[in-house]
């Protein structure tokens, strides 16, 4: 088995596009990553906020697989851990194949409940022309299947960093699959 882990964490004081890289970040029961501009009980992202600001953050933590980064590289785009916006990049875990209501353990102590998939939007065209589609992209049957990563909400606090294990418990079958939150 391939090992899981994760590659590198960031967070944004601002709401800005990228994320800087950390050391570490540390992740809060309830509200998401510690001095992220989305951290809280209700949703933090803009144009949610302006339809309801009262409804519940699905999206505390956005995580992506960096097997995405390798993807996109052979497409002719150079991108690096947090400059699309996730605050956890992994490597050897499929995070677009995980049930909803999978359970992330990360690092020593920090569980991360899968709620869907994250929903690209026109700031990837705005960061590099071309990427939204990029992300995008269809299954044997033409369904689209959504590549930009993966939310979720914190169950458990901890701090993570680099070179940190993750792996994956999943709910109880029947699974539902992943769709945008």
């Amino acid at each position: 088995m391939q090992a899981q882990f994760v590659v590198a964490v960031s967070l944004g004081a601002g709401h800005r596009f990228s994320k800087p890289v950390q050391p570490s970040i540390r992740l809060l029961r309830g509200l998401g990553v510690a001095g992220d501009a989305h951290l809280g009980v209700t949703v933090k992202h803009r144009s949610r906020v302006v339809k309801d600001p009262t409804q519940p953050n699905l999206r505390q933590v956005h995580l992506i697989h960096a097997e995405l980064f390798d993807e996109l590289r052979a497409a002719g785009f150079e991108l690096a851990p947090g400059l699309i916006g996730e605050n956890i990049t992994t490597r050897g875990i499929d995070l677009l194949g995980l049930p909803r209501g999978a359970r992330l353990h990360v690092g020593q102590t920090a569980i991360v409940e899968v709620t869907g998939l994250r929903d690209p939007c026109r700031q990837l065209n705005d960061y590099r022309p071309g990427l939204m589609t990029a992300v995008l992209g269809r299954d044997e049957q033409g369904n689209l299947i959504r590549k930009a990563g993966i939310m979720g909400i914190v169950l458990a606090d901890g701090e993570i960093r680099a070179g940190d294990a993750i792996w994956a418990e999943l709910p109880p079958e029947p699974h539902q699959r992943l769709e945008r939150v």
